[in-house]
């Protein structure tokens, strides 16, 4: 599964670019001035092969998972949390519930590796393992086990895209991500540790120096090769963020653009275009995060993201809240009068 989607993900095509940007510059506006706008249906447009793109419905999918470096104490909250909060997401109280339905999403939870019991209706029980291994003391998981957490997200981006969504947002929940997040950023960048962590869920600025370290302890122990992003995941890696690389993955091969959320999405993005570059021109930026890391893999991703809220609290909120933008670009295009059927003298709107 994973090499047929590898192989089905070409590179986005930019045939339709100046047929949408004729259309862009005779709508009743100067031209250039809806901005940003502009620019990204023209991307929507080329990466779905559609003159007139849509978004709606969005997918909204959020893979949980445990972390066993959670153990090193580098969380504010024990590793319970990832379990109850899988089933706050079935009850439909957490923050990306309320947001999903405010743009009308399709949301899907998926359990591909919590290390407790997951209790909820409409949980998607997918799991690869019960939680990593501490990569503090041994490699995260095993190859196996990785392809299959990125096959759990690839199937999860077909079955979105066969309900009928139009864009793909990916969250996540697992205690002590950040801290795995960081250590592939870290792996895979070669910065320092200690300018990537931040407070995750909430540490206190004393246990940053601790979270750093034992980063940095694993770096060491680990030794991953940072040109083999599979052997850096395995290593270093969580099965959410493994999974949210195949939907990535599994999105793109069907021509969806992809809203990517915060720090922890952003890397698992940064994964995925390491093993099919071509994938980048599907993604869109939804955020950024206060988390320092996510600065690093915004620049590696050359990626500037359309809101700064200062979030982190993931789950794939940021790229909710950002998603309303890529629909009124997408409603511009399609419903905006040009000069000649609005009667408008051309250079009329610059007046």
């Amino acid at each position: 599964m994973l090499a047929d989607t590898l192989a089905a993900i070409v590179p986005v095509d930019d045939a339709l670019a100046p047929t949408v940007q004729t259309r862009l510059d005779n709508l009743t506006k100067p031209p250039g001035s809806l901005g940003r706008l502009e620019s990204l249906v023209i991307q929507l447009a080329c990466l779905s092969g559609s003159a007139a793109p849509a978004v709606s419905p969005p997918g909204v999918i959020v893979f949980a998972a445990d972390h066993g470096v959670a153990e090193e104490g580098v969380s504010a909250f024990p590793q319970e949390v990832t379990a109850q909060m899988v089933a706050n997401f079935a009850a439909g109280g957490a923050a990306i519930n309320v947001f999903a339905r405010q743009i009308a999403a399709r949301l899907e939870v998926v359990d591909v590796g919590v290390k407790g019991t997951v209790e909820g209706e409409g949980v998607v029980h997918d799991k690869v393992r019960p939680g990593t291994a501490n990569f503090a003391r041994e490699d995260a998981m095993s190859l196996a086990e990785a392809q299959r957490a990125i096959e759990v997200g690839i199937r999860a981006a077909a079955r979105s895209h066969a309900a009928g969504c139009r864009c793909l947002i990916v969250g996540e929940m697992g205690i002590a991500n950040t801290t795995a997040s960081s250590a592939l950023l870290a792996a895979l960048s070669g910065r320092p540790a200690s300018r990537l962590v931040g407070q995750g869920t909430g540490i206190a600025p004393a246990r940053l120096a601790h979270k750093a370290g034992v980063i940095e302890s694993a770096l060491a122990a680990r030794d991953a090769d940072p040109t083999r992003p599979m052997e850096v995941l395995v290593k270093l890696g969580g099965l959410e963020i493994a999974a949210m690389a195949g939907a990535y993955l599994g999105a793109a091969a069907r021509r969806m653009p992809i809203l990517v959320d915060g720090f922890i999405a952003t890397v698992a993005a940064l994964v995925a275009c390491r093993l099919a570059p071509a994938l980048r021109g599907y993604l869109i930026f939804g955020h950024r995060s206060c988390e320092p890391g996510h600065d690093v893999a915004l620049e590696l991703l050359e990626a500037e993201p359309l809101l700064d809220m200062q979030l982190r609290l993931g789950e794939g909120t940021g790229a909710a809240l950002a998603f309303p933008l890529l629909e009124a670009a997408c409603r511009m295009l399609s419903e905006m009068a040009t000069f000649d059927s609005a009667g408008v003298a051309a250079g009329g709107a610059e007046a």
